[in-house]
């Protein structure tokens, strides 16, 4: 299994990017695929994850109205559309298998991709 984040780049305050998490070794029915994201301040923590097989979508509350997660089961890639970007979302993102998306994000999680960075920056 292997996972390759990509789609970060530098953008201004309110800006769009959308990032892909392409996925190969498995298919998006069979694992869960989350993205999290990473500062020297705050560590990593999640930011939302989507199951392909029950079609559950999970976003942390600050990015709740501004990005969306999707997949396509054809490229086997998971995206995550981010509008509306702020400075609190610079990060580098990175994207994961888990079992399950619940209510409170993925859980279990296995195997881990590479990172992209996103900085929002006037």
């Amino acid at each position: 299994v292997q996972l390759q984040a990509s789609g970060g780049g530098l953008v201004q305050p309110g800006g769009s990017l959308r990032l892909a998490c392409a996925g190969s070794g498995f298919t998006l029915d069979q694992y869960t695929i989350g993205w999290f994201r990473q500062t020297p301040k705050d560590g990593r923590e999640v930011v939302s994850c989507f199951s392909s097989s029950s079609g559950r979508r999970y976003y942390r509350d600050s990015v709740k109205g501004r990005f969306t997660i999707s997949g396509d089961n054809a490229k086997n890639t998971v995206y995550l559309q981010m509008s509306g970007l702020k400075p609190d979302d610079t990060a580098e993102y990175y994207c994961a298998t888990a079992l399950d998306c619940t209510s409170d994000g993925p859980v279990s999680l296995h195997h881990w991709g590479s990172g992209t960075q996103v900085t929002v920056s006037s």
